[in-house]
């Protein structure tokens, strides 16, 4: 049952994940955590993090160790295949048939539609690991985060993954709390 279960969860988020890896990452969380709970919101937002550092597509990343997770090597498989060919039959599709329409009012509008659905998806995802922050951290550090984040990502330039490095080096090279010491 768990392979159909995971078959099942990144087939769909194969199919409705439009907009490439980020826009999927709201509908892989909706499935693992909230609908098999698979995993936490902490564990899905420290998965997350680590796999925005690494090279290549998150969506595949997360559907692989979420794969491996629930039922091995196998489980992992499975994720993948069910995270990828819906896309490669779309796209065989898609492209073939939409190339001869695309100059087509319809179809830019269809594809300029989409895009707002997909910001709200982000910006909920966002919103919560926010939230989920602001409950570890407090909103001040928090809320600085965000701000020395942004201002570094869009201002400077700063690569988002060079930015979440540094914050993961930073968590590990921070000393250890002792047992009843405030911060």
């Amino acid at each position: 049952m768990k392979q159909a279960n995971l078959f099942m969860a990144f087939l769909r988020v194969g199919l409705l994940g439009y907009g490439g890896g980020p826009a999927s990452i709201p509908l892989i969380q909706k499935e693992v955590v909230d609908k098999y709970e698979w995993m936490t919101d902490e564990e899905f937002s420290d998965m997350l993090a680590i796999g925005n550092t690494l090279p290549g597509p998150i969506a595949t990343k997360l559907a692989g160790y979420i794969g491996y997770r629930v039922s091995g090597i196998s489980g992992m498989l499975n994720a993948l295949l069910a995270s990828v060919i819906p896309t490669v039959i779309l796209m065989i599709i898609l492209l073939t048939s939409l190339a001869s329409f695309r100059e087509y009012d319809w179809v830019q509008g269809m594809t300029r539609g989409v895009l707002p659905v997909v910001a709200v998806m982000l910006g909920v995802l966002t919103w919560n690991f926010f939230k989920k922050s602001h409950t570890d951290l407090g909103w001040l550090k928090a809320s600085l985060l965000v701000i020395a984040s942004v201002l570094l990502i869009q201002l400077v330039g700063m690569h988002p993954a060079i930015v979440i490095a540094a914050l993961i080096l930073f968590v590990l090279l921070k000393p250890a709390r002792k047992a009843g010491e405030e911060e």
